[in-house]
């Protein structure tokens, strides 16, 4: 039988694992500057719990029976088990909870390009605080923790369920319809949004907010035409949360990376009020996203306003190459060789003590030292004799010995290309 993988699964080389590694933990040292402290929570969880937080994952979550008979899935997302855990294990505690993780998550799905059934996802969640600074928060974490990264281009797209809600709410119309209208918004279909807006019996004005907003984008002027659509429906006041963190990011400084796009939705129901999504030229699907989500500790019996994000690992990295940005990695100091394995051994863990990244090569003598160390990306190397340490030259002959103690490596903090 010829090894493959899975569909939608693969392995992952050395050098990409690496540089994935490095973007992730580029993140995580931004979360961190901001508070937020990590957490791990199960690779599996209850099947009804992940639906009674997510909604249905139908066709979405891979599900297996466990000894005992009980049905688990793999975790689709990192919201709802960080909900879960925070309102079970961190229930009357003091919060916020401002919680961070680097996890692989599943999903069945189609698998196109940064769109595969396994993939790793690094975010935030800030647990216990609501309004607009914590909204104004979480997004300012998401700009400055891509920006550290090294990407350039990049734009949030910013909006709001509140709106969509609040004139579901006032058409007066069944649930069937309303269902309809959703399904329609978070696939971004116009046409069909324009189709149920022309529904028989509906208010003008809510026919005309329906269809008109999804399509608004910009700045403060999509606010205001919003504004005047939802006024006159009589819920003006659904607006008033994206517009107070639209106003907090222009006060940070970090609103030139935002666009206001009344279309953004997000595919899991439990979103309660700003949506937004991280959106890059070249790749065709976002690489992360997030809101506000107040409603779902409460389905776990421990109610708290809660807002938080993901950003996808893989499509950052995909759109970190696409800009020709290598994620800083650090490669092997040295190989070192010898003749006398236990020399080796020796001087290898004097030199680990030192801060080296070494490669061990005993029995490797001169110019195969050499060429071992060309083909790792090893800055030099070395050779264990007699209790001393010496540097070869690309010709394998001994120069100088290293001095004892033995001092920080040459490549300490340094990239291999």
């Amino acid at each position: 039988m010829k090894p493959v993988t899975p569909r939608g699964f693969r392995d992952v080389l050395p050098q990409e694992a690496e540089e994935r590694i490095a973007v992730g933990d580029s993140l995580a040292r931004t979360f961190d500057s901001w508070g937020y402290r990590p957490a791990e929570t199960p690779v599996v969880e209850d099947y009804g719990i992940l639906e009674q937080g997510a909604g249905s994952l139908e066709g979405t979550a891979f599900r297996l029976f466990d000894s005992d008979g009980r049905l688990l899935a793999l975790r689709p997302e990192m919201t709802v088990p960080i909900a879960r855990m925070v309102a079970s294990r961190l229930k009357g505690e003091r919060g916020p909870h401002r919680l961070r993780y680097v996890a692989d998550v599943y999903r069945e799905q189609a698998s196109l390009r940064g769109q595969s059934r396994q993939f790793t996802q690094a975010g935030i969640e800030l647990v216990g605080a609501g309004g607009a600074a914590a909204d104004a928060e979480v997004i300012a974490l998401l700009i400055e923790a891509i920006s550290a990264t090294g990407l350039v281009d990049f734009t949030v797209a910013l909006g709001t369920v509140a709106v969509l809600g609040a004139l579901l709410d006032a058409s007066g119309a069944d649930e069937a319809w309303q269902r309809e209208v959703r399904d329609a918004a978070h696939d971004r279909n116009l046409v069909e949004i324009d189709r149920l807006a022309g529904r028989e019996g509906l208010s003008p004005s809510v026919a005309r907010a329906l269809a008109e907003i999804p399509r608004l984008r910009g700045g403060r002027a999509a606010i205001e035409e919003c504004r005047a659509h939802v006024a006159a429906c009589g819920c003006s006041e659904s607006l008033d949360g994206l517009e107070a963190t639209w106003e907090l990011l222009e006060s940070a400084g970090v609103a030139q990376r935002v666009t206001i796009d009344f279309g953004t939705m997000r595919s899991f129901d439990y979103y309660t009020g700003v949506v937004f999504e991280l959106l890059v030229p070249g790749v065709g699907l976002p690489l992360g996203g997030g809101g506000r989500y107040d409603e779902l500790l409460a389905v776990f019996g421990a109610p708290a306003p809660a807002a938080g994000f993901a950003v996808g690992i893989e499509r950052l990295h995909i759109a970190l190459a696409e800009e020709g940005v290598v994620p800083a990695t650090r490669g092997l100091d040295a190989v070192v060789c010898g003749s006398r394995p236990a020399e080796v051994f020796e001087a290898a863990g004097k030199l680990r003590a030192a801060g080296w990244r070494v490669r061990l090569a005993p029995g490797a003598e001169g110019k195969d030292a050499v060429s071992e160390a060309r083909a790792t990306g090893a800055v030099e190397t070395l050779r264990a004799e007699g209790g001393s340490i010496f540097r070869l030259d690309r010709s394998g002959e001994p120069t100088e010995s290293i001095p004892s103690p033995i001092p920080p490596p040459q490549a300490l903090g340094g990239e291999v290309g």
